[in-house]
Protein backbone atom coordinates (compact mmCIF):
# COMPACT_ATOMS: atom_id res chain seq x y z
CA UNK A 1 0.00 0.00 0.00
CA UNK A 2 2.80 2.38 0.87
CA UNK A 3 4.51 1.87 -2.38
CA UNK A 4 0.78 3.10 -4.28
CA UNK A 5 1.36 6.14 -2.16
CA UNK A 6 4.09 7.01 -2.87
CA UNK A 7 3.89 6.48 -6.67
CA UNK A 8 0.37 8.66 -6.40
CA UNK A 9 2.07 11.52 -4.78
CA UNK A 10 5.00 11.22 -7.06
CA UNK A 11 2.74 11.59 -10.31
CA UNK A 12 0.84 14.29 -8.35
CA UNK A 13 3.94 16.11 -7.40
CA UNK A 14 5.76 16.00 -11.29
CA UNK A 15 2.15 17.17 -12.43
CA UNK A 16 1.43 20.36 -10.41
CA UNK A 17 5.56 21.22 -10.55
CA UNK A 18 5.27 21.30 -14.20
CA UNK A 19 2.12 22.90 -14.60
CA UNK A 20 3.80 25.62 -12.07
CA UNK A 21 7.05 25.59 -14.18
CA UNK A 22 4.90 25.66 -17.31
CA UNK A 23 3.20 29.31 -15.74
CA UNK A 24 6.47 30.42 -14.92
CA UNK A 25 8.16 29.91 -17.86
CA UNK A 26 5.48 31.79 -19.89
CA UNK A 27 5.20 34.60 -17.29
CA UNK A 28 9.24 34.81 -18.01
CA UNK A 29 8.69 34.83 -21.41
CA UNK A 30 5.79 37.18 -21.58
CA UNK A 31 7.69 39.91 -19.32
CA UNK A 32 10.95 39.28 -20.70
CA UNK A 33 12.06 38.97 -16.96
CA UNK A 34 14.00 35.59 -15.38
CA UNK A 35 11.11 34.37 -13.21
CA UNK A 36 12.18 30.54 -13.63
CA UNK A 37 12.66 28.85 -10.81
CA UNK A 38 14.89 25.90 -12.02
CA UNK A 39 17.70 28.28 -13.51
CA UNK A 40 17.57 30.88 -9.84
CA UNK A 41 17.95 27.01 -7.97
CA UNK A 42 21.06 26.70 -10.26
CA UNK A 43 22.53 30.45 -9.61
CA UNK A 44 21.78 29.90 -6.15
CA UNK A 45 23.96 26.43 -5.80
CA UNK A 46 26.28 28.52 -7.84
CA UNK A 47 26.70 31.29 -5.29
CA UNK A 48 27.15 28.53 -2.55
CA UNK A 49 30.43 27.76 -3.97
CA UNK A 50 29.57 23.93 -4.48
CA UNK A 51 31.96 22.72 -7.10
CA UNK A 52 29.52 21.21 -9.44
CA UNK A 53 30.00 21.75 -13.14
CA UNK A 54 27.78 24.65 -14.87
CA UNK A 55 25.59 21.65 -16.04
CA UNK A 56 25.42 19.59 -13.07
CA UNK A 57 24.39 22.96 -11.42
CA UNK A 58 21.16 23.15 -13.98
CA UNK A 59 20.56 19.49 -13.33
CA UNK A 60 20.55 20.07 -9.72
CA UNK A 61 18.39 23.08 -9.72
CA UNK A 62 15.40 20.78 -11.54
CA UNK A 63 15.95 18.27 -8.88
CA UNK A 64 15.79 20.86 -6.53
CA UNK A 65 12.28 21.98 -8.15
CA UNK A 66 10.81 19.08 -8.14
CA UNK A 67 11.96 17.45 -4.23
CA UNK A 68 10.53 20.63 -3.12
CA UNK A 69 7.46 20.18 -4.97
CA UNK A 70 6.97 16.68 -4.07
CA UNK A 71 7.69 18.30 -0.04
CA UNK A 72 4.68 20.34 -0.43
CA UNK A 73 2.87 17.22 -2.04
CA UNK A 74 3.58 15.46 0.98
CA UNK A 75 1.84 18.13 3.39
CA UNK A 76 -0.84 18.11 1.64
CA UNK A 77 -0.94 15.00 1.49
CA UNK A 78 -0.84 14.45 6.15
CA UNK A 79 -3.18 16.71 5.90
CA UNK A 80 -5.82 15.25 3.85
CA UNK A 81 -5.22 11.81 5.23
CA UNK A 82 -5.88 13.29 8.92
CA UNK A 83 -9.07 14.62 7.87
CA UNK A 84 -7.47 17.89 8.97
CA UNK A 85 -8.76 19.64 5.71
CA UNK A 86 -11.33 18.32 2.99
CA UNK A 87 -9.84 17.78 -0.38
CA UNK A 88 -12.14 20.77 -2.04
CA UNK A 89 -11.48 23.86 -4.13
CA UNK A 90 -11.38 25.86 -1.44
CA UNK A 91 -8.44 23.81 0.06
CA UNK A 92 -6.43 23.98 -2.84
CA UNK A 93 -6.78 27.64 -2.82
CA UNK A 94 -5.69 27.90 0.74
CA UNK A 95 -2.17 25.79 0.19
CA UNK A 96 -1.91 27.61 -3.18
CA UNK A 97 -2.04 30.91 -0.57
CA UNK A 98 -0.08 29.39 2.19
CA UNK A 99 2.34 27.58 -0.04
CA UNK A 100 3.00 30.77 -2.14
CA UNK A 101 3.67 32.78 0.95
CA UNK A 102 6.08 29.77 1.70
CA UNK A 103 7.65 30.18 -1.45
CA UNK A 104 8.17 33.90 -1.46
CA UNK A 105 9.56 33.60 2.28
CA UNK A 106 12.04 30.86 1.47
CA UNK A 107 13.41 32.21 -1.78
CA UNK A 108 14.22 35.80 0.02
CA UNK A 109 15.88 33.82 2.42
CA UNK A 110 17.71 32.03 -0.18
CA UNK A 111 19.07 35.40 -2.07
CA UNK A 112 20.10 36.77 1.51
CA UNK A 113 21.67 33.58 2.55
CA UNK A 114 23.77 33.73 -1.13
CA UNK A 115 23.66 37.22 -1.12
CA UNK A 116 22.88 36.91 -4.69
CA UNK A 117 21.27 39.76 -6.28
CA UNK A 118 19.53 38.46 -9.51
CA UNK A 119 18.97 40.72 -12.06
CA UNK A 120 15.33 40.49 -12.10
CA UNK A 121 12.52 42.81 -11.15
CA UNK A 122 11.64 41.41 -7.58
CA UNK A 123 8.13 42.60 -7.12
CA UNK A 124 7.30 40.74 -10.28
CA UNK A 125 8.74 37.41 -9.61
CA UNK A 126 7.39 37.13 -5.96
CA UNK A 127 3.57 38.33 -7.47
CA UNK A 128 4.06 35.42 -10.31
CA UNK A 129 5.71 32.84 -7.67
CA UNK A 130 2.64 33.46 -5.31
CA UNK A 131 -0.05 32.65 -8.50
CA UNK A 132 2.15 29.75 -9.90
CA UNK A 133 1.96 28.30 -6.03
CA UNK A 134 -1.77 28.55 -6.39
CA UNK A 135 -2.11 26.82 -9.75
CA UNK A 136 0.22 23.98 -8.03
CA UNK A 137 -2.30 23.44 -5.62
CA UNK A 138 -5.06 23.44 -7.76
CA UNK A 139 -3.39 20.99 -9.79
CA UNK A 140 -2.18 19.04 -7.01
CA UNK A 141 -5.39 18.68 -5.44
CA UNK A 142 -7.03 17.99 -9.04
CA UNK A 143 -4.64 15.37 -9.50
CA UNK A 144 -4.77 14.16 -5.90
CA UNK A 145 -8.50 13.81 -6.35
CA UNK A 146 -8.03 11.44 -9.49
CA UNK A 147 -4.85 9.59 -8.95
CA UNK A 148 -6.90 8.98 -5.16
CA UNK A 149 -10.04 7.68 -7.36
CA UNK A 150 -8.25 5.49 -9.36
CA UNK A 151 -6.38 3.97 -6.12
CA UNK A 152 -10.04 3.43 -5.07
CA UNK A 153 -11.12 1.69 -8.25
CA UNK A 154 -7.82 -0.60 -8.67
CA UNK A 155 -8.27 -1.96 -4.86
CA UNK A 156 -11.68 -2.95 -5.92
CA UNK A 157 -11.46 -4.05 -9.18
CA UNK A 158 -7.54 -5.67 -8.99
CA UNK A 159 -6.45 -8.43 -7.35
CA UNK A 160 -2.81 -8.96 -6.76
Amino acid sequence: MILYVILQLLIVSIMATSAMTLFSYAISNSFRELYKEPVLLAYVIDKMKIELSAQSKKTWGWLLHYVIGFLFVAAYHIIWVKDILPITPLTALIFGVISGAIGIISWVYMFKMTHHQPPIDFRGYYIQLFFAHIIFAIVATLFYSITLTLLILAKTYVTV
